[in-house]
């Protein structure tokens, strides 16, 4: 079955930040909803690339040899093994396309922010 997906009643639903939500999947890729606000942990993926495309508000993307900045409707590809702290003086909403085997906190382990299990919206 063919369904549309509305972006902004999905993001509606998450009242929380650092949390994806599952919005849809496609060949073992998940394309997940979230919130930011503040700034997150350093990390990477070992195995994956990650997408970020952000929605709504500005996201800082701190790497080690570079800040970038991304503003709505622009999107940043990071590549597996690349070091990266998203940070969010104010609230962002961003879609992440990624596959579905990605751990939010990539490498590192942390008790408040690491989601291993994503529930869907």
């Amino acid at each position: 079955m063919v369904e549309k997906v509305n972006i902004a009643e999905k993001l509606a639903l998450i009242s929380d930040h650092w949390h994806p939500r599952i919005a849809g999947e496609f060949q073992g890729m998940h394309i997940r909803l979230v919130k930011l606000l503040g700034e997150f942990i350093w990390h990477q993926h070992e195995h994956e690339d990650e997408v970020f495309v952000i929605i709504k508000g500005r996201l800082l993307l701190k790497l080690r040899d570079q800040d970038m900045w991304l503003d709505e409707g622009e999107f940043v590809i990071v590549p597996r093994g690349v070091e990266h702290m998203p940070v969010a003086p104010e609230e962002v909403h961003v879609m992440l396309i990624e596959a579905a085997s990605v751990i939010n906190t990539g490498n590192v382990e942390d008790s408040e922010r690491t989601h291993k299990t994503l529930p869907s919206i």
